[in-house]
């Protein structure tokens, strides 16, 4: 795949890349993996998929981390293919938000800035599929912005003890560590003295208690009462924290993931709308089709600023510009799903009258978080305005 410099974007693969497409698509449709992503969609209230058979089996072929190294479990690819995984997992309905946090979030940073010791230490168990990992950045206070941290890390001997509270940090019940931002120096300016620590969750100090909300997958309520750590546990540098961050949320802003999952829900809003006649006689039809250039055009956009990810020049407003394009569009379609498809919107996938794959109850749920993960659209308004425009905010 070729993503130039230019204006214009080029979405079509290498043949390796339309064979490493194919060959994920011929494992995410077996029908063990079909039935297990079926079983993790239809758990009890307050019960959810954490780490799936489906991720060790990826992971025995080097496809859970494929841009990673050989040496780290992965098949030295690049982000093309892991973008591949991503749209692939989300179309086949296989859970994907402990892959995601672990392998394209925490395993990212920990690719870019960790050490070689922290590298063998945490990827391969994480490229594996037994391993997983989160991020501990929000707090009560500060919601997404990182400058007004409370969370401190206090110095003690060669170490430091981090003390604070962490919210909204989904999968922490299932990881073995997460990424937590933390102060250990004050300054003039916002986001300097802030450090990234590298902190295992099953350790004295951590205390995780769940953090019910009406979406399915659990947030932690995270109290760090003085766990010690050492410099072999900050990734990065020392009050360079927010570089770290930066880099890692600029993939995250890519919006890869979200629109793929608005292209899944559209497609099952249609479906429904040609249930019983034609999507042509719909009353929903001109906006659907609306949606979906919408989404059509979210992907080019998310692909594009992939693409600066992955030549190594992250172009953070680009990656601004499709986390709210992207975002704001899934919610979209997630608010008309009630009107659509009536009654059945309010089906849960565990109903026995919800159709197979179900995502429409799920998704009308998720919508909220679209667009406050990885920062509000506010915040990616503010940054475009700013930045690209120029403007005062």
């Amino acid at each position: 795949m070729t993503i130039p410099k230019e204006e214009s974007v080029d979405l079509r693969l290498t043949p390796d890349q339309e064979q490493f497409r194919h060959e994920v698509c011929g494992l995410l449709c077996e029908e063990s993996v079909q039935a297990e992503a079926a079983r993790a969609f239809r758990l009890p209230p307050n019960e959810e998929p954490g780490l799936l058979d489906v991720y060790r089996r990826l992971g025995e072929r080097g496809w859970l981390a494929v841009n990673w190294p050989v040496e780290y479990g992965g098949l030295g690819k690049t982000l093309v293919e892991k973008a591949i995984l991503t749209e692939e997992m989300i179309a086949h309905g296989v859970p994907e938000l402990v892959h995601i946090l672990s392998i394209d979030i925490v395993g990212l940073a920990l690719s870019m800035f960790g050490t070689p010791d922290q590298k063998r230490r945490w990827l391969p168990r994480l490229a594996s599929g037994e391993g997983a990992a989160c991020v501990l950045l929000s707090e009560p206070d500060t919601g997404s912005d990182l400058s007004a941290l409370a969370t401190r890390a206090e110095p003690e001997g060669d170490g430091w003890r981090l003390r604070g509270r962490k919210m909204y940090n989904m999968k922490a019940h299932v990881a073995d560590f997460g990424l937590c931002a933390a102060r250990t120096t004050e300054s003039d300016a916002r986001y300097h003295g802030i450090t990234v620590f590298i902190v295992p969750l099953r350790t004295p100090g951590v205390v995780i208690e769940p953090l019910w909300s009406m979406v399915d997958e659990r947030f932690g309520d995270i109290t760090l009462a003085g766990p010690l750590m050492t410099a072999a546990d900050v990734l990065g540098d020392v009050d360079e924290g927010w570089h770290v961050l930066g880099q890692v949320l600029a993939l995250e802003r890519t919006g890869i993931e979200l629109e793929a999952k608005g292209r899944r829900l559209l497609d099952a809003l249609v479906a429904q709308a040609s249930h019983d006649g034609t999507l042509a006689d719909s009353p929903y039809g001109e906006h659907l089709v609306e949606l979906d250039a919408l989404v059509r055009a979210g992907q080019l956009l998310s692909w594009r600023a992939l693409g600066t990810v992955a030549d190594g020049a992250a172009d953070t407003t680009l990656c601004a510009m499709a986390k709210w394009h992207v975002s704001e569009t899934a919610r979209s379609v997630a608010a008309l799903s009630s009107d659509v498809c009536g009654l059945a919107a309010a089906l849960s996938a565990r109903d026995e009258d919800a159709p197979p794959g179900w995502v429409v109850e799920s998704g009308y749920r998720d919508a909220p978080g679209f667009t406050l993960a990885s920062g509000t659209s506010q915040m990616m308004l503010s940054l475009i305005a700013s930045v690209a425009l120029g403007l005062p905010t």
